[in-house]
């Protein structure tokens, strides 16, 4: 169920019974040599529409331009500050509670998204933030598929649902592992804290962050797609009740 393909008296007609809106949040960056520059968006849509579809929930349209600062030397990125992007959530789900939308449940796929969201949230109960990746059903499918070599950015977990969802892409030379990551470093780099883009380019040339992008197949992404839909679902359900 699409907010962007109702007209405004289907809209007023669903607020009159429920008050639940999905809003994907994503990005517009470099996933490496074989992962789309929309992966985070393309991912954060997908698991919205689906658990739309299954709990019978309007979706607002994806918001995939994002802070991505630290991907800016990566032919594509698209970047915007986090006070404008912060603004433009803050104005988005505004415009969203003011037609009656109270239970704004915002499905998010780009870990830099998250500082900006939740300061825009706070004292705002009646928004919910998750990233697709939180739920325990899809972790234990990330772990099994592929241990540490999930690594922090240009995972095969997002690079396989979206080889399920767009096209794969011959993996070349990312045939070969990354560098490995170490606890301390990943600890480090939580919330995409990976500095400069200079530094970063430097650090990780071809884009991969201690992510071993060749192990996805499409199957790992429809397993891992359904588990988000499902658990994005039920935990929206969950949210209306509270």
């Amino acid at each position: 169920m699409r907010l962007d393909h109702a007209t405004w008296g289907e809209v007023e007609e669903y607020l009159a019974r429920r008050r639940a809106v999905f809003l994907p949040v994503g990005s517009t960056e470099q996933h490496g040599p074989m992962g789309l520059i929309g992966t985070d968006a393309i991912c954060a849509k997908a698991v919205a529409i689906g658990a739309g579809d299954l709990s019978e929930t309007y979706v607002a349209p994806v918001l995939a331009y994002t802070p991505a600062a630290f991907n800016m030397q990566f032919a594509g990125t698209v970047s915007v500050s986090e006070a404008c992007f912060r603004t433009l959530f803050t104005e988005v789900t505004q415009s969203l509670q003011a037609h009656g939308f109270d239970r704004i449940y915002v499905v998010n796929g780009h870990g830099a998204n998250l500082a900006p969201m939740r300061l825009a949230a706070e004292f705002r109960p009646e928004i919910r933030i998750r990233s697709w990746w939180d739920f325990e059903p899809v972790n234990i499918l990330r772990d099994q598929y592929y241990g540490d070599w999930e690594g922090m950015h240009a995972t095969p977990s997002e690079v396989a649902i979206t080889q399920a969802l767009v096209r794969c892409i011959d993996p070349g030379q990312a045939i070969e592992p990354p560098r490995a990551l170490s606890s301390d470093e990943r600890a480090a780099r939580a919330g995409d804290r990976h500095g400069s883009a200079l530094r970063h380019k430097a650090e990780f040339p071809d884009g991969r962050v201690g992510s071993h992008s060749a192990l996805a197949r499409p199957e790992h992404g429809r397993a891992a797609l359904k588990a988000a839909v499902e658990a994005v679902a039920a935990d929206l359900i969950a949210f209306e009740a509270e």
